[in-house]
């Protein structure tokens, strides 16, 4: 494969990358949220409750960065701290009945922009894509930092 098409490949997932982060913020703004305060949210949906030593390893961040996003939504009320029961120097911070429901609500906004976007291809190239970005990000992960043990979201 010629280098100049590689280079508009990598411009295409540049350009991907612009503004699906420009909908996502904008999406959820509109829900009062950050990125960093869903991803943290997310997380406690798949691992289940988790201490905030086990988020600040899981989500990369300063332990001090995790305190400020629970406190954000324990405010927002989408999270609790309730003691841990095994350690009593720790707490656990579980998702609300609130949280869960705003991400049941981003889950079907995810949902309707993936219709809106790749509905219209014909199953053969839609699977071609996922495998090719697959491809991709496969190789992206060992370069860079942080994100070579990531799984998708």
């Amino acid at each position: 494969m010629p280098d100049d098409a590689r280079v508009a490949a990598l411009d295409r997932v540049l350009e991907l990358t612009v503004l699906l982060g420009r909908d996502m913020t904008a999406s959820l703004a509109a829900s009062g949220l950050t990125v960093a305060r869903t991803t943290l949210l997310w997380h406690l949906r798949a691992a289940g409750p988790s201490t905030q030593r086990a988020l600040a390893d899981a989500l990369g961040v300063s332990a001090r960065n995790v305190t400020g996003l629970v406190d954000g939504l324990a405010a927002a009320g989408l999270v609790t701290r309730e003691p841990h029961p095994d350690d009593r120097r720790a707490t656990l911070v579980t998702p609300t009945a609130r949280g869960r429901e705003l991400l049941d609500e981003l889950g079907r906004g995810q949902a309707e922009l993936a219709g809106q976007l790749f509905g219209g291809l014909p199953p053969d190239r839609l699977d071609a894509l996922v495998s090719a970005l697959d491809d991709v990000l496969e190789r992206l992960r060992p370069l860079v930092p942080g994100s070579a043990a990531e799984e998708t979201p």
